[in-house]
Order: C-alpha cells, then structure tokens, then sequence
C-alpha cells in the first residue's frame, strides 16, 4: 500500500493536492485558479494509467489490517509525531502517539473541478450522510472503527463476518469496510467495500466493487439493519446512481432518512486507493446547478445556503495564502489536512473550539 501511495505521489504530486474539499469549491463565482501542477482532466488520466500497471499484494494487505499483524511489512520506526485527540472527535484530553499503519487507509475525494467530458457514461453518484468516516475492520469476532488518522475509537461485536464471536471461523472470516458514521442513527452507512469474508476487492472496479457490496450487504440486510445486542450500530449500504441529467436530478428531488452532506462521484474504472485521488470528485448539492450546469428541481438540497457567498470568499483568502496549490492530502500526523468542507457554526450547534469552522461535516 505504501509503495502505491509513494508512486502516486512521485508520478502525480499527490502531495500537493489542489482541490482539496476542505475549501469551498474554486468555481463557484467563475473563480480561476491558477495550479502548479496539472489539471484535474490530466491527472485522472494518468492515475488510471498507473493503476494498470501497478499490481499490490492486496490480499496481504488486507490480512494484516484484520489481524494487526505488520510482521515483514515495512520497518519504518513508528511515528513519533503527537496530535491532538480532539482532532478525530476522541473524548480524552491527553495527546496520543498516531498508529501508523492504519492511517491514511481510506480513499478520498477531490473537489469536482473540471468536469468529466464522460461524466454521464463513465461515473456514478453516491448521495451522501453528515457523519464522520470511519474505516471498519471486522475480524477475529470483534469489529474495529478507526478513523482516518489511524485512532481506534471503538470496538464492539457485529453481524459484518469476522464481526463477532459467532461468526468468526477461527479468524479465516475478515470483512473491511469505507463508511460513514452517523451518531444520531447509530448507522455506520456503508460507502465501498475493501474485503468481504477474506476476499479483498481493493483492485477491482468502482462498477464491480458497488455490485458486490449490495449482493453482500443485501444477503445480511434485515440483520445488519437492526439494533441488538450483538448488533449495536446499524450497517446500511448507500445506493449509487449513473451521473446522467435526469438520474442526478431524481436523486436532488428525493428523500432521505438521513441528512444529506454532499454528493461523491466515483469513476467507474477506479480501484480502491488509499488517499486523495482525482478519480473520486466532491460536490455539495446546492452546486449542481452551477458546476455541471443542470436545471434542477428546487428543494431542500438545492438551495443554496445562506453561507455559500463566505465559501467563496474563503477560496480567495486561501489561494493568496503562502502555500496556495499545496495542499498536502496527508499530513505528517496521518490526518488530512484540510480535509473538511468548512461550514460556518449554524445557530444552536455545539463548537469545540470557539472561532473555527464545524468540521462535523466530513464526508469526504
């Protein structure tokens, strides 16, 4: 995994990663940015190149997240640096040393910048919740959530194979999970699928990989959806849809059990890849209408915000920063910088830091 993230970062300048979604989005406004490195269209195409010749070991890979055992993986000495608990949503006011080997594990997304000339043939659509993301490591009859700094944050038993005691066969059973934690459902939605009952997917495609999370979460679906003792969360799988016109306007016009955060759009052809890549793009729903240009039904999730003025003014203020166009999508402790869209603190919502932006919302 390490080897892949060094070559796209070698290849591509990963780590300066100009469209991060912590930023309001650089469009909005006719806003022209100029990058230092290439353009978004550019770097898809050569990512997906990449991926065609780069073949991991991925069933390894996977094993060792479920059993924790890095023995003959990398020898880098652990990392020393120390965040802040508070920077993931942990209760605990002491400063942790980050565990590095489950950092920096789930893919994430750019800001949609330049909009795919195939986007209506060659991408899908993921309506996405407000919650935190979390990677979910099911094996040995426990199941574990990380976040995407590496932190183990909680631990319990669960219907997920490998998740509970029942169900573990001896630890041959592992499942691995990208989701999004809502607190107030007590869901994890499930977003993409790493491993299933051992058998990794990280290199298989976006179409196949959401194909077989729905068979798979479908044939546990009544279980995994109901709250018990050994169920304790609900495990919901998020529905994909084709990014034509009218299937993107269908999902703006429908309702959700769930509050909605934003929209994900994933290339069809893309692998699972830990870390920031082009191939997986961000929007919030009330930008539709002006970054992809479609007429959309007005509603809830169309409206734009009352705040959308003061985004784009944060764009400005940051691109005519000192590290404009360098904005690294891991940062030396393991989190992602500037990871989160920033959504200013809404009347009657709990802060933790007095004077920053909510960072509750991070879905991408």
């Amino acid at each position: 995994m390490d080897e892949l993230s060094q070559a796209l970062s070698a290849s591509f300048s990963v780590s300066q990663e100009p469209n991060s979604t912590s930023a309001p989005h650089p469009r909005l406004a006719q806003y022209k940015s100029k990058y230092s490195v290439l353009e978004q269209s550019e770097r898809r195409r050569r990512f997906l190149e990449l991926q065609k010749s780069k073949r991991l070991n991925y069933v390894n890979h996977a094993r060792r997240l479920a059993d924790g055992d890095w023995t003959g993986a990398d020898s880098d000495e652990e990392q020393g640096e120390e965040v802040e608990a508070e920077e993931e949503g942990m209760e605990i006011g002491e400063k942790k040393k980050l565990p590095k080997h489950y950092a920096n594990q789930l893919m994430l997304s750019e800001w949609l910048v330049d909009i795919p000339s195939d986007l209506a043939t060659e991408w899908l659509m993921v309506v996405c919740p407000v919650g935190k993301r979390s990677l979910i490591v099911a094996s040995k009859g426990s199941t574990a959530v990380y976040t995407k700094s590496g932190y183990c944050v909680n631990r319990f038993p669960s219907l997920l194979p490998g998740g509970n005691r029942r169900n573990s066969a001896m630890g041959k059973d592992y499942t691995i999970l990208d989701c999004i934690f809502s607190e107030v459902d007590r869901t994890y939605y499930v977003l993409d699928v790493m491993c299933w009952r051992g058998h990794p997917v990280y290199d298989c495609q976006t179409e196949f990989r959401f194909y077989w999370l729905q068979s798979k979460v479908e044939e546990e679906a009544v279980k995994l959806a109901e709250i018990t003792k050994i169920n304790p969360f609900r495990f919901v799988s998020l529905q994909s849809v084709p990014c034509s016109s009218e299937s993107i306007c269908q999902a703006l016009a429908a309702e959700y059990s769930f509050q909605v955060d934003g929209l994900l759009f994933y290339h069809r052809q893309t692998h699972y890849t830990p870390g920031s890549t082009p191939l997986v793009g961000w929007l919030k729903s009330y930008m539709v209408p002006d970054i992809l240009g479609l007429k959309v039904p007005a509603g809830p999730l169309t409206a734009k915000p009352d705040y959308a003025g003061q985004q784009l003014q944060q764009i400005l203020v940051y691109k005519k920063g000192p590290r404009s166009g360098e904005v690294r999508p891991g940062a030396e402790n393991g989190s992602y910088e500037l990871e989160h869209l920033s959504t200013p603190q809404q009347p009657g919502e709990k802060t933790d830091t007095p004077g920053k932006m909510d960072t509750t919302h991070s879905n991408t």
